[in-house]
């Protein structure tokens, strides 16, 4: 790999965070920051959000050292420090209690919940004559309960736009029991599709108010509109028009004001978390649901604790409660977090003093990004960076989603430069970010795509992040509240000198598998890797010794790695996930050994006879089981053996057993059983590469921290230490 990452690599980006680096002279610096929050932003951060720094740092009397780069906001912002300090306050001193009781303490409790409505509606521009606010566990919740509630009919529709989130999407499976058919549509459409004379029935019509993945905002007046097609419609009937609306607005109300009474029908439903806007707390949503529309929403199927004014145990009769909120909360609220909103609505207004001031912030924040990231080029002149959206002149929120390129124009998997990124203590998503319209459209995949690629086994959230050289998902950064433009100082400074000019090598790697001596050695002008290969080593058994390649004998490297390498696992019965030699240290007496004239592997054990074991998959009796690889599910199965077994269990004095992977035991996807389909046992990347220069930099580094604690002892670290394939 030609990235130049070392141990300590975070400390050249995270340098003290007041004042910022000087960026280079490319005309995007503006000093936008220095007046944000009437110029108070770095003390903001100091005070309000210790948790960016090194807490040693803090109060050392010089400048706070950043511990991380935070860049995830559209995930879930950061929640502040007197927010926090003051629940915890509040819990101390007060007895929060079940507002269905009606004691002294229970009674309070009811107040702040109601408060804590008005309040919250107060934040999103409305009242609470216009909405009434029903508190739920997420957004999704509040998703799912709208279309529960919806007076939809079978001869309706349920029409979401492309950029909608997965929880929106979700709803036409909910949708479909009821014999709806679900549409999926772009949102220029909507007009055209909500215009009387072209539906029958009842309909819901959903859209997100910020994409999630690219930031592109939609406006909030759909309803009106719709309101004024069906006003002018002679034939409309009296009530509710055919259409109803929900936005999911949990993306954009952390950074813009709503204004809902600006509206005059306003959408049926606003769904929300609390989370995205203040960070904590996390167990709360809402639904805010239009009054003009209550009475003819659907009654709900089920009805839990709280929500009955009457009930019969032993007839079919029941009677709801006359307010929606009470009829649509089910159980006891989550009022623990509803009383932390009210200290989370007091710490966003006293730091910030309105939603207003956070726009224009973050709007400033994600335009230096923007240029900034535009101006990264490679010394050919192409973009470093691919960018989705922020164009045509659309609306967008302070998230920006792209993708690397070498200067070969060709895609750095995401997966790769998100894990680079952590290293260098910088915070970033990398996905599809639950977004699979906005996915697809940006990225440019089909459905069919999709679909081939689940049949291989690739799943959402796994590491492959190209096939076939095409992303199929990107990086995604985005600003909060507390965001300054040193935060976008350190990530351009980590795309810099990590990915300008750099090349994906393919040549370099590509004579690896075709050198009989393992001599790589760039011969193009355009390769960044110079090296000598002095070993290849593979680890058959994963976490078990290695067995070196001979000098004189060339070694395939398949689309999985190189062929055989930690092809298996050894599990513990009734476990599935592979024992590692940390927990198990006599997995280091396993040596292996590849037979590839016999095609078998063999291991060895001082003590114990030789045990062979086949490398064709035909000749194994095996068995589908499922394994867990640093979080991620693993496709895997068991080798049926009880010879094998009992080998491993004697050595490694604990029952366990022997699986593999047979899609890795093939040179290739095609010669694999039916119906097995999977990715490497390998934690990370299927190569790992090691060179003395980085070990001997490791060493120099431990003998460093050695002299300045008065440790004479000398510590050699050799590069097989790392369990390297190459060095």
């Amino acid at each position: 790999m030609a990235f130049n990452i070392a141990a300590q690599q975070s400390a050249q980006y995270l340098q003290p965070a007041t004042p910022p680096p000087t960026p280079p002279a490319s005309g995007y610096a503006l000093p936008f920051s220095a007046g944000a929050y009437e110029g108070r932003l770095d003390d903001i951060r100091r005070t309000e959000y210790p948790q960016l720094f090194d807490s040693s740092t803090l109060d050392s009397g010089v400048e706070p050292q950043l511990k991380t780069v935070f860049l995830d906001h559209a995930g879930s912002t950061i929640s502040s420090a007197s927010h926090i300090r003051a629940v915890a306050s509040e819990l101390l001193t007060q007895i929060p209690a079940n507002p269905h009781s009606r004691h002294v303490e229970s009674q309070w409790t009811q107040r702040r919940i109601d408060h804590a409505r008005d309040r919250l509606l107060e934040f999103l521009g409305t009242t609470a004559e216009q909405y009434a606010v029903v508190f739920t566990a997420n957004a999704t919740a509040a998703i799912r309960l709208a279309a529960e509630i919806t007076p939809l009919t079978s001869d309706g529709e349920f029409c979401y736009t492309r950029e909608s989130h997965t929880s929106i999407v979700g709803v036409r499976n909910l949708v479909a029991e009821r014999g709806v058919k679900p549409r999926p549509m772009e949102f220029d459409k909507i007009d055209a599709v909500v215009a009387p004379g072209c539906g029958r029935g009842t309909s819901l019509l959903a859209y997100t108010a910020q994409c999630n993945f690219s930031g592109q905002r939609f406006p909030l007046d759909v309803a009106d509109r719709i309101a004024k097609l069906y006003k002018s419609d002679e034939n409309a009937a009296v009530g509710h028009a055919p259409w109803w609306v929900l936005v999911d607005a949990a993306a954009r109300a952390a950074s813009s004001p709503l204004e809902l009474n600006k509206y005059k029908a306003g959408p049926d439903f606003v769904a929300l978390s609390m989370y995205k806007i203040f960070g904590a707390p996390t167990g709360l949503g809402a639904l805010l649901i239009r009054r003009s529309s209550v009475p003819y929403l659907c009654p709900k199927g089920y009805f839990g604790g709280g929500t009955v004014a009457g009930l019969a145990f032993d007839r079919q009769w029941q009677v709801y409660r006359s307010d929606i909120e009470s009829r649509l909360e089910d159980g006891t609220l989550n009022f623990q977090d509803i009383l932390s909103l009210h200290h989370a609505l007091d710490a966003h207004s006293r730091i910030y003093g309105s939603i207003h001031s956070v726009a224009s912030h973050t709007q400033s924040i994600v335009r230096y990004a923007l240029q900034a990231m535009r101006e990264l080029r490679h010394r050919n002149g192409l973009p470093v960076c691919e960018i989705y959206g922020h164009r045509d002149n659309a609306q967008f929120g302070p998230t920006i989603a792209f993708n690397v390129k070498d200067r070969g124009a060709r895609h750095i998997g995401y997966a790769e430069v998100d894990r680079l990124a952590t290293m260098a203590g910088i915070s970033l998503r990398s996905g599809r970010f639950c977004n699979p319209g906005a996915a697809q459209k940006w990225l440019q995949l089909s459905a069919s795509e999709l679909m081939q690629h689940s049949s291989l086994g690739f799943v959402c959230g796994d590491d492959h992040d190209l096939i076939d050289g095409k992303p199929v998902g990107a990086l995604r950064v985005s600003f909060g509240a507390m965001s300054n433009e040193h935060d976008i100082d350190v990530l351009i400074a980590f795309l810099r000198q990590q990915f300008c000019d750099y090349s994906l090598a393919k040549d370099a790697v590509a004579e690896l598998s075709k050198s009989p001596g393992h001599a790589a050695q760039s011969s193009s002008s355009d390769n960044s890797i110079q090296a000598r290969v002095e070993r290849v080593v593979i680890y058959p058994v994963k976490s078990c010794h290695g067995w070196t390649v001979p000098p004189n004998m060339s070694w395939r490297i398949t689309r999985h790695g190189l062929r055989y390498d930690r092809s298996f696992v050894i599990m513990r019965e009734n476990s599935t996930v592979p024992m590692q030699q940390k927990q198990y240290p006599k997995m280091a007496l396993i040596r292996p050994r590849i037979d590839e004239q016999k095609s078998i592997l063999v291991l060895e054990a001082q003590g114990y006879s030789p045990l062979e074991i086949s490398l064709r998959p035909k000749d194994l009796r095996l068995e589908a089981t499922e394994s867990q690889i640093c979080g991620d599910r693993i496709q895997a199965v068991r080798v049926r053996s009880d010879h094998i077994s009992s080998w491993l269990s004697s050595v490694l004095s604990v029952s366990c057993y022997l699986a593999c992977e047979p899609r890795l035991l093939a040179s290739d996807t095609a010669e694999s059983p039916d119906g097995f389909a999977g990715k490497s046992f390998a934690n990370e990347a299927q190569i790992l590469v090691v060179t003395h220069e980085s070990a001997r930099q490791v060493e120099k580094w431990v003998a460093e921290d050695s002299a300045s604690s008065a440790n004479t002892q000398t510590t050699r670290i050799s590069p097989m230490q790392y369990r390297p394939n190459v060095i």
